[in-house]
């Protein structure tokens, strides 16, 4: 199941790490939210095979350790989604479709 397009309406704020927003359910190992705003990654869904981190020209992604997460031990987070260029290339290439793009 993609990221939900719709997760700022249907979800809260609930964290702030690396400098961006966490939405939906935060709670470690088993649930860690929807990481970003503009740049947004479904951690829950993420399966850490760095193709976002790969793809993307300007590095807005570093992947970061999540120990006992049933899908992956890691997960692409967007530390710098202010750099973003939005040319989609991490959102198109994404085999779990864990990945929102959002024009500021």
């Amino acid at each position: 199941m993609p990221i939900d397009p719709e997760f700022m309406k249907k979800f809260e704020k609930v964290s702030e790490h690396s400098g961006h927003t966490v939405w939906r359910e935060w709670s470690p190992p088993g649930k860690l939210g929807i990481h970003g705003t503009n740049v947004a990654v479904d951690q829950d869904i993420c399966n850490g095979d760095e193709v976002c981190v790969g793809v993307c020209p300007v590095n807005v992604f570093e992947m970061v350790d999540s120990p006992g997460h049933p899908v992956s031990d890691r997960k692409s987070d967007p530390v710098r989604e202010s750099e973003c260029i939005q040319c989609m290339a991490c959102e198109i290439q994404c085999p779990t479709q864990a990945i929102k793009i959002t024009p500021p």
